[in-house]
């Protein structure tokens, strides 16, 4: 899914009305397992100016990409993060964690040939979903309106449940970041010819 939806979903699984803490720590995990796809394209696109089909048709798909993805989308570092926090009791690292599975089962059921290591450092294999949130020749085409009326609902689940200012700002600041992983894939695929690779 896009890192909105991800972050969408977090919060509403594992952020608490009237605690800020835990809130905040449910959105920032559904966007942790992103957060070094962000660093690296961003840096490749807007400082070394790489045509974003270079980027997310071969740089992404690198050995090096891919072993930094592996570290943030594994299911074993995240797993202990999550036992961590139930051992020690602590809601914020709960809900940080929980976000952040959370993300990577989405990922798991609707990533195809972008799909990323799930279970360093066991094993470098990766399981390629026969569903994708993006490629029509993988279903996306049916997947990609689904998750848009998903993340539309969890909004207004979300905005009647935070009353506070700050939050219903992070809910609609969340909620107008839909668009822009939209923008950033038709650069790519556009750059791309239409396909990662």
């Amino acid at each position: 899914m896009n890192t909105p939806s991800h972050m969408l979903l977090g919060a509403a699984v594992f952020g608490r009305a009237n605690q800020a803490k835990v809130t905040a720590a449910a959105l920032l995990g559904g966007l942790a397992p992103d957060i070094s796809l962000y660093v690296m394209a961003g840096w490749a696109l807007f400082v070394q100016n790489t045509p974003a089909g270079v980027v997310f048709g071969q740089y992404y798909f690198s050995r090096e990409w891919m072993q930094v993805f592996a570290y943030d989308n594994s299911f074993i570092l995240w797993g202990a993060l999550l036992g961590f926090g139930l051992w020690r009791k602590k809601p914020w690292v709960i809900a940080f964690a929980g976000a952040a599975i959370l993300h990577l089962i989405t990922d798991f059921l609707l990533h195809h040939d972008d799909a990323r290591p799930q279970f360093w450092p066991l094993t470098d294999w990766i399981f390629r979903s026969p569903v994708s949130y993006w490629d029509s020749r993988y279903y996306g085409n049916i997947v990609g309106p689904l998750e848009l009326m998903m993340d539309f609902f969890l909004c207004f689940i979300l905005w009647r449940r935070y009353r506070g200012r700050w939050a219903r700002f992070a809910v609609g600041g969340t909620t107008a970041v839909l668009f822009v992983p939209f923008i950033i894939w038709g650069m790519a695929m556009a750059g791309g010819n239409g396909h990662w690779h």
